[in-house]
């Protein structure tokens, strides 16, 4: 190692680095509470003024992270956000965990992490080490980050440390953190690794060293194409099933008895989240650049992307059945977060479902005991929802009542009592009732 990256390490092993989190969102501000707790000083970096305002007065906007910790290290000095990104010049580790979006036309949208290394590369000095954790397409840290950080005469590698080191947060997760997940680690040079490991080990459970950056980035793009394509699987057997009158939940219970060979998963109204709906069309991006064409990942996303349509198809069968229309018809949607349990609408299915029930005239409304506001959305710019109290006379009003997440604190035995309809997506009402249709 040279002297700067032995320096560096001293810091690190020391816990006298200071470590800067850029983007505090659901993967920076658990990261930024995973490094207080193991006694390193942090400064969380983000261009929303609101974000980091709330942060500095202990206040948090994420649920899983509580403002009472927050508290507890801003009173220790031991953590700020800011804005001002000038105080990048300060840190010893710059972690990135800014979002990795598609653009209109499911290409990778890249722009938060190619500002934000430009960024960096204005206030960069050596002896810094510079750690991507958003998830991307292999060559992004090596082909697209390098080169701009190396703007200035640094040397990558030399005179400062990058890698990459996929996140793996699961919000609402009551088991696995930041801190006792597995976490994967490649480096641009043997000292970059060298240091980037260091930095991690110290502070989850284990850290799994890989050969390059490429291979981190791999790596994750493996764990969420394998739930994709495994989702999309049940789904449509979902669907085809349905037609010969088979309940797939009890299909998977069977199944699951199996003691090896067999992995569960679980059908849908479409994936959610920033991760699975979105990473596989990364590496089908870039698949094309050695002349492959990504049919199996494809053909998944299809299918998932479908769901949302089919369980509109599904109410609008159903409301037939009763002799009612769709247009001005009342429905009322039940969780609007991507999973149970959890605050987070990032690519929810329920949006879709949502918005293609406001195109064909439908009254929408929604409830979510995580969720009370539902705006701002960049697919859906026209959405302005507010959650709505779930009372037996809102339920006995509505044409038909769409479960698209099942939160564990929703009384379905109240919902069957009072609603006309029920359109269950996520088997939340176990035993078969007349007025309930499986979506």
């Amino acid at each position: 190692m040279n002297p700067l990256s032995q320096s560096l390490l001293k810091k690190i092993q020391a816990k006298a680095a200071s470590v800067g989190v850029v983007g505090l969102g659901y993967v920076g501000l658990p990261l930024v509470k995973a490094f207080l707790k193991k006694g390193f000083a942090v400064t969380g970096f983000d261009v929303d003024r609101k974000k980091v305002d709330m942060l500095n007065k202990g206040q948090s906007y994420i649920k899983h992270v509580m403002a009472t910790e927050l508290r507890k290290y801003l009173a220790a000095r031991r953590f700020k956000a800011t804005t001002d990104f000038t105080r990048l010049a300060k840190m010893d580790a710059i972690l990135i965990c800014v979002p990795t979006p598609l653009d209109a036309h499911r290409n990778p949208d890249l722009s938060y992490v190619l500002n934000t290394t430009e960024t960096i590369a204005a206030h960069l000095r050596k002896g810094q080490l510079v750690v991507l954790e958003s998830t991307t397409y292999p060559g992004t840290t090596d082909e697209e980050m390098l080169p701009i950080l190396e703007r200035g005469g640094l040397k990558g590698g030399k005179d400062f440390f990058l890698a990459f080191s996929p996140e793996r947060e699961n919000p609402g997760d009551p088991v696995y953190s930041a801190e006792n997940t597995p976490k994967v680690v490649g480096g641009l040079t043997a000292d970059c690794l060298v240091l980037a490991d260091a930095l991690y080990s110290l502070v989850v459970a284990k850290t799994i060293p890989v050969s390059s950056t490429r291979a981190a980035e791999s790596a994750k793009l493996l764990e969420n194409i394998f739930r994709c394509v495994n989702i999309a699987l049940v789904n449509e057997l979902k669907m085809i099933f349905e037609r010969m009158d088979i309940d797939i939940w009890e299909v998977i219970r069977a199944a699951s008895s199996k003691p090896f060979g067999f992995m569960p998963f679980y059908p849908g109204p479409g994936l959610g989240g920033h991760c699975i709906p979105i990473d596989p069309f990364y590496l089908t991006w870039k698949a094309r650049e050695v002349d492959y064409s990504t049919k199996f990942i494809e053909l998944a996303g299809e299918i998932n992307t479908k769901m949302p349509y089919y369980v509109v198809n599904k109410t609008l069968e159903a409301l037939a059945d009763k002799g009612k229309s769709f247009k001005g018809s009342k429905i009322l949607v039940l969780g609007i977060a991507y999973k149970k349990d959890i605050d987070d609408q990032r690519e929810s299915p329920a949006l879709k479902i949502i918005s293609l029930l406001q195109a064909k005239g439908v009254k929408v409304e929604y409830n979510d005991p995580y969720v009370p506001e539902s705006s701002g959305h960049r697919e859906y710019p026209g959405m302005n929802l507010k959650s709505v109290p779930l009372t037996a006379a809102r339920l006995r009003n509505s044409d038909a009542v769409i479960i698209a997440t099942d939160h564990t604190s929703y009384d379905y035995e109240f919902v069957v009592k009072n609603a006309r309809l029920v359109v269950d997506t996520r088997n939340a009402v176990k035993k078969p009732r007349k007025n309930v249709v499986k979506a």
